[in-house]
């Protein structure tokens, strides 16, 4: 099960990405099954190292957003602080940027990844203790700044990234830090480990947000491709074969959940 529910996180988050990509980038195998090969390496190590149970419903839901959080945050690192691509095809840098434009030094681009993984890290660390920091906390402030502390993450770093070129949203900065809180909570019910309500909620706010700017809004390009035609259009087509694989997933999780939920629910909540 560890397995498969890898899998599931991998080839779901690359459905997305392909579906909004391929158009513009062109769709090769290699690329499409790097995050499912990523995500099983994820899993399996995981349930080797931890006391996630993959045999049940709690621990397939935990196990799957955990996986997907751990995975986005390794390939956003590789994609933005260690590949070197041509960025001329992007409207937005996906390389390491100030003010929209692209930090070519080398030592000084990765010392900013070595920074952003130290804040990650941190982070993570902190959710490990946060039993024993937040000692006299209401449980769910507790909940609400481990499970949203990753959905801040995301939002200053897209902030950092997108509003030099799109200019900045209020709502969309405080987007991902409120559906963070809110899958906080949902893991809190199948999880007593902070470390993976805090993993497990940014990697589901991802998987939400995703899929509502990929699936509601097919016609729309992709933020770092806004104003640029499709080089393959032929594409715009083909890759709608890929949404019923997509949608199996997410009723997976959402079957696994239910199951979790409206049983005997082994978390924080009881």
């Amino acid at each position: 099960m560890a397995l498969l529910t890898g899998l599931g996180a991998g080839l779901h988050t690359a459905s997305w990405g392909m579906y909004k990509d391929a158009p513009h980038e062109g769709f090769t195998w290699a690329t499409y099954f790097r995050s499912p090969i990523v995500a099983v390496v994820i899993a399996v190590a995981f349930v080797l190292g931890t006391e996630i149970d993959p045999t049940t419903g709690a621990g397939v839901v935990v196990l799957f957003g955990v996986t997907y959080g751990l995975e986005r945050f390794c390939l956003e690192v590789y994609k933005g602080f260690l590949r070197v691509e041509d960025q001329s095809k992007y409207t937005i840098p996906m390389q390491f940027a100030v003010g929209g434009k692209v930090v070519e030094n080398t030592p000084l681009r990765l010392a900013a990844g070595a920074a952003y993984v130290a804040l990650g890290l941190t982070c993570a660390y902190a959710a490990h203790r946060a039993p024993e920091w937040g000692q006299g906390l209401p449980l769910l402030l507790t909940v609400f700044l481990v499970g949203s502390a990753g959905g801040w993450i995301s939002a200053v770093g897209g902030a950092w990234k997108d509003a030099p070129i799109e200019g900045f949203h209020l709502f969309k900065f405080f987007r991902s830090p409120g559906i963070s809180f809110l899958y906080g909570v949902v893991m809190a019910f199948l999880t007593t480990e902070y470390f993976f309500v805090f993993l497990g909620a940014i990697g589901y706010t991802v998987a939400t947000i995703e899929t509502y700017k990929t699936f509601f809004f097919p016609n729309r390009p992709r933020g770092k491709f806004q104003g640029k035609d499709p080089l393959f259009p032929e594409l715009l087509t083909w890759r709608h074969s890929f949404v019923p694989l997509f949608v199996l997933l997410w009723l997976g999780v959402l079957a696994a959940a239910t199951m979790a939920l409206f049983g005997d629910p082994p978390g924080l909540f009881r």
